[in-house]
């Protein structure tokens, strides 16, 4: 076994180059050309069979090692966010309005960085490596579409991993953990119906507006009376829009918001315990509230094989007291919907940023590229070696 940290390290200088290229020039989701172009390029000049072009932008690699055996797959995706960057730093984002402020330029950069690792020992581990950069994961729509398009298969794969980064954790550490690390994703939008009329006589009025304020409250409850304290669950109304005019009682107010669940069962509930709150709610004001429930994204769970495996390739290659367990992320990946089809483990890579993500002066410690592209080599070449 070649030591892949010293690969790691000695390609640093080019992993930090293209993240900083990546950086510079972000695309979002679905538009993600150049970056995918940069990708395809690399994976062919480094002797790996390539497609370009899966569900828009998306590109797969097939490596095969020393002889036959099974199939895993590396997943990280590519899409920026609609944020105007502040960081300040000299490889800041030339395209206005749009930034990496998740990540996905050191997701991308590390699983290339895995990719010519792995390359350049393929007679050491048996089997086949599929790599996949997915777009639109910021529009939880990407690893939908890839599947939609065949991506788990030709060739199938057995088992996925993928990566995250982590601010709070510092470069050069990983945190992993058996079962939820991310919550389910789903929308809410509330349509509050009353009856207007003059702001000087609401008694012959249905005030939308006092209705859909109880109703703001009255859905924490859901979280406070109806779920177990030991069973994570956020309900959250991020918009809210009603009225026309200072002196008018409006008669609609149109809310939406979003519902986090690290629990299957939880999850179905939450449709009918919000139901039941808005309708009883708005009954007692005399108005009508409806509500449309979209699930977006599963619970991103890790398979607890997985995540062991995980671990044992960053104790293999980092340094002592790197690995940490996860704490739970109320934020949504739809690396889960890869997870509904094959079993597989998600890390939080240590990028020891001041900022969290989606802020405008989200960055991170370079340090972190060399530690994501090992530890996921280890990782498939541990995998593959195992009977």
């Amino acid at each position: 076994m070649q030591d892949i940290w010293k690969k790691a390290t000695e390609i640093s200088g080019l992993l930090s180059a293209i993240r900083r290229d990546i950086h510079r020039h972000p695309e979002l989701s679905m538009q993600e050309y150049r970056t995918s172009g940069i990708v395809a390029d690399t994976l062919e000049k480094a002797g790996i069979e390539t497609r370009r072009g899966i569900a828009g932008t998306g590109i797969t690699g097939t490596l095969q090692g020393n002889s036959p055996g099974r199939c895993l797959a590396l997943r990280a995706d590519m899409d920026a966010l609609p944020i105007e960057e502040k960081t300040g730093a000299e490889y800041a984002s030339i395209n206005k309005g749009i930034m990496h402020a998740c990540g996905h330029d050191v997701h991308t950069t590390c699983l290339l960085g895995a990719a010519l690792i792995l390359s350049g020992i393929r007679d050491s581990f048996p089997g086949t490596v599929k790599f996949i950069f997915q777009p639109a994961e910021e529009i939880n729509d990407g690893a939908k579409q890839m599947i939609k398009a065949g991506v788990l298969s030709d060739p199938e794969f057995e088992a996925i991993f993928g990566l995250h980064t982590a601010p709070a954790i510092p470069a050069g550490k990983i945190g992993v953990k058996e079962g939820p690390l991310m919550a389910a994703v789903d929308t809410i939008r509330i349509v509050i119906l009353g009856e207007g009329g003059h702001g000087a006589v609401p008694d012959r009025t249905r005030d939308a507006v006092v209705a859909a304020s109880a109703v703001v409250q009255n859905l924490q409850t859901v979280v406070s009376r109806k779920t177990s304290p030991f069973d994570p669950v956020v309900v959250s109304i991020g918009t809210i829009h009603g009225g026309k005019a200072n002196n008018v009682i409006a008669d609609r107010v149109e809310m939406s918001g979003t519902v986090r669940t690290y629990n299957a069962e939880t999850r179905e509930k939450m449709p009918g315990l919000l139901k039941n709150i808005i309708a009883r709610t708005c009954a007692a004001l005399d108005t009508e509230g409806k509500l449309e429930y979209i699930f977006d994204l599963p619970p991103l769970v890790n398979d607890p094989e997985c995540a062991g495996i995980i671990r044992e390739a960053a104790l293999n290659v980092l340094r002592p007291g790197s690995v940490i367990e996860a704490t739970p992320s109320g934020g949504g990946e739809d690396f889960a919907v890869f997870l509904e089809h094959v079993k597989g483990a998600f890390f939080f890579l240590g990028t020891g940023g001041k900022y969290e993500w989606h802020h405008p002066e989200f960055d991170v410690n370079e340090d972190c590229l060399a530690a994501g592209a090992a530890v996921l080599s280890q990782t498939a070449a541990n995998y593959l070696r195992k009977e």
